[in-house]
């Protein structure tokens, strides 16, 4: 069986929303990079909670198709990267996302259509 970019960003998705993540933008940056066909941003409401999200997404991708990501930041719980190659997950505080603002940062790449559902981008200001 052979994963899509698509059906690993939309179970990181679901991963998310499972421990209650919020302010979803999920971006096609493969149509203006080759650092990954996606990156999913969430936010948590504390690093608590933003820890308890990238363990999650990590525990259920690993039981459904059994790949780990590189990782940087879950002791820290501020801003969590996981990378899975084709698929990017950030997890933020909403301090930290406002400060790096990726969706401006990236804003030539189109927010993508996951799963059959578009995952409209969260104003960042």
């Amino acid at each position: 069986m052979t994963l899509s970019p698509q059906e690993l960003a939309q179970s990181i998705v679901q991963a998310a929303e499972s421990k209650k993540a919020y302010g979803f933008t999920v971006l096609d940056i493969g149509r203006v990079s080759i650092i990954a066909d996606y990156f999913v941003i969430c936010s948590g409401r504390s690093t608590i909670q933003v820890q308890a999200i990238a363990e999650e997404i990590i525990k259920q991708v690993e039981e459904k198709y059994g790949i780990l990501p590189r990782r940087e930041g879950l002791r820290e719980g501020r801003w969590v990267l996981l990378d899975y190659g084709s698929v990017v997950a950030h997890v933020f505080l909403d301090e930290e996302r406002l400060y790096y603002n990726l969706e401006r940062l990236w804003g030539d790449a189109p927010v993508a259509d996951v799963g059959g559902w578009s995952m409209q981008p969260t104003v960042v200001k």
